[in-house]
């Protein structure tokens, strides 16, 4: 191998001091610089006054979004301590914004008992992260503030002023030159604060929105914590348990709180936390709860005759079926995998989350005999369409490999065999199949046409979807089973993209799908692999100009100023299979020009409640969804 001469010595090796890591690196950090990196900077420092609340100290907190996108967040807690710190030297304020891992995380019994956020990075990188940073204290009878830039220091923490309150004011305004955008989504942090304020018994959470000629605000406060939590969840649902089975236990200096109903759906719900964490990949607090709920109903089951001696156990999935749960612990040195903490690893809060609802659930059952015979009857008929389900999947698997040579319904097949480059676009109509199969590089892009409209899967039982002639060849096409058995590792292509028209038609057929990929592949959907096909809108003809496709109202407009209308020809498309193999490849199928939307699954929570809402059998609350939304609906043929 060929050397190039250059010196490498100890001069090379770079050492980054202070915040300058943070900057220099800020994925390693907050996980990305785009929106959702930015949205990251609000929860670090809202979950520091979420810890004080968690310490029994503060009861109010307030986010305010000004405007120029300047954050400011307002707790009554303690105040930060404001003396000098004997290590640093500097106040312990300062200290806090301006050195990594400081903090009352990790002070013992003198600090926090539980936390959330970055690990006691997250201020300092709030701060590093930020184009400035104003603190302002009130402790001690005084009023105290101090100011950075970037990071670094401006104006150390001085007395302003006197008081009798308490609490913690930070205004920050995110670094341009760091972040991608810094406009705030209003929804998605409202959809947080909400969360934070259920998981925090009697917590008032109130956020505002000032950018705009509206002001937005909410405020969420609930004394019946995770209650009210699945209460809400299931608020668009026919409720099997009016009122959810509420457990709260303290085991080995655990708290363990946990909340369960049964609803009329067949999917499963289940949210777990760790220290007001949302653990989204789960970990060992929830395997304990499965593994009680498995052993609980059994128990329950076979104790009261409801299963029969020659009757199997059921099994988890069918015992899961249609619940929505929220389990919140609250551990002392919670092990997570990977910086952004999705997964709790501590292997004893397996056995403690057992325990607890092992006592709590078997108590009341059998005070509560016409709910749990309730509950079960729902289990059984899961158990039994679990089985019907297991034989059609048989049939499918069989009918697969005999026929692997010819692959499920109208599937083109690309020739290449490597996931990683391959493609498949599932195409809504024979018409435009038929120019995609004609239009597409053979190589790496396969068609997968389907016609008429598909099974609605929010409505229906897994077994009522194997065989089904519509989703049968998505599986098999993607190949990688559903539900419990879907691997991911054997997708057969990287990219699973649906192109439907842009009319009310097609959009139905995208939920339609999305909600089969939600519900049945969803790591499909989490690793990145789904995507939305963006076909023109119109197309622009004139002599002398190569034709101008165009894919949204406001785009048209912009090209007809440039061309000018005389002579202009403008054809609006009504569907996909009134373009050509060319002009798809041109507009929609070719990699260097095309438009993709990639699906991504930001909130699991609100993901099942739009889901819900969208595909459900309750009309009121998706009348009013349509309603609410029907203002930002463009470009759609209605």
């Amino acid at each position: 191998m060929e050397k190039y001469e250059h010196k490498y010595g100890a001069d090379q090796i770079q050492v980054l001091e202070g915040l300058e890591a943070v900057r220099k690196r800020p994925g390693m950090y907050i996980g990305s610089v785009s929106v959702r990196g930015l949205h990251h900077l609000v929860y670090e420092i809202v979950d520091n006054a979420v810890d004080e609340a968690l310490a029994g100290y503060c009861k109010n907190i307030n986010v305010v979004i000004e405007p120029g996108n300047i954050i400011c967040v307002e707790d009554d807690g303690r105040g930060i301590p404001v003396e000098i710190h004997k290590k640093t030297g500097l106040s312990a304020a300062e200290t806090v914004y301006t050195v990594l891992h400081a903090g009352g995380k990790f002070g013992g019994d003198s600090g926090y008992k539980v936390s959330g956020g970055l690990h006691g990075v997250g201020s300092s990188v709030v701060n590093a992260l930020s184009e400035w940073t104003e603190v302002t204290i009130k402790r001690d009878g005084g009023i105290y503030k101090m100011s950075f830039e970037r990071g670094k220091t401006v104006k150390k923490l001085e007395k302003i002023g006197e008081t009798n309150e308490t609490g913690t004011t930070v205004r920050f305004l995110a670094d341009s030159t760091i972040f991608e955008t810094l406009e705030y989504e209003y929804e998605v942090l409202e959809n947080r604060f909400r969360e934070m304020a259920f998981l925090t018994k009697g917590l008032r959470i109130k956020i505002e929105d000032k950018r705009g000629e509206e002001t937005k605000k909410a405020d969420f406060c609930f004394e019946g914590g995770l209650n009210s939590f699945v209460e809400y969840l299931n608020r668009n649902k026919e409720k099997i348990n009016a009122q959810p089975i509420y457990i709260e236990k303290n085991k080995d200096e655990v708290p363990v709180e946990i909340a369960i109903q049964y609803t009329t759906a067949y999917s499963e719900s289940i949210y777990s936390f760790v220290n007001n964490i949302n653990t989204i990949e789960g970990g060992t607090h929830l395997e304990g709860f499965k593994r009680s709920l498995t052993k609980v109903f059994n128990d329950y089951a076979r104790g009261h005759n409801l299963l029969k001696e020659k009757d199997p156990n059921l099994q988890g999935e069918d015992i899961r079926e249609g619940i929505t749960a929220v389990i919140s612990v609250k551990v002392k040195e919670p092990q997570f995998e990977g910086q952004t903490k999705t997964k709790l690893g501590n292997s004893e809060v397996t056995g403690i989350v057992m325990s607890a609802l092992n006592e709590e659930l078997s108590a009341f059952l059998e005070e509560n005999p016409s709910v749990a015979k309730a509950i079960l009857e729902k289990c059984v008929s899961a158990s039994r369409a679990r089985e019907a389900a297991r034989k059609a999947r048989e049939l499918v698997r069989k009918k697969s490999n005999m026929e692997t040579t010819t692959l499920p319904g109208k599937l083109a097949d690309c020739s290449s065999k490597n996931p990683e480059e391959c493609e498949v676009y599932i195409v809504e109509g024979d018409s435009a199949g038929g120019s995609a199969k004609q239009g597409r590089d053979r190589k790496f892009q396969a068609i997968l046409p389907l016609w008429g409209k598909m099974l609605n899967v929010e409505k229906t039982r897994a077994d009522k979807i194997y065989g089904n002639d519509k989703l049968n060849p998505v599986i098999i096409a993607i190949g990688a089973g559903i539900g419990a058995d879907f691997d991911i590792s054997k997708i057969r292509y990287g990219k699973v993209i649906i192109m439907a028209d842009a009319d009310v038609d097609g959009a139905h057929i995208r939920t339609l799908l999305l909600t089969f990929f939600f519900r049945y592949m969803r790591p499909l959907i989490e690793n990145g692999n789904v995507y939305l096909a963006q076909p023109p809108l119109y197309k622009i003809s004139k002599k002398g100009i190569k034709d101008i496709y165009c894919y949204s109202d406001e785009e048209l407009e912009e090209k007809l100023k440039e061309v000018g209308r005389e002579n202009t020809g403008i054809q609006r498309y009504k569907g996909l299979g009134e373009m050509n193999p060319e002009q798809l490849w041109d507009t929609t199928m070719n990699p260097e020009t095309r438009i993709l939307v990639q699906v991504k699954l930001e909130d699991a929570i609100k993901a099942d409640e739009i889901f819900n809402i969208l595909m459900g059998d309750d009309v009121a609350p998706r009348r009013a969804f349509i309603e609410q939304n029907a203002k930002y609906v463009k470009n759609l043929d209605i």
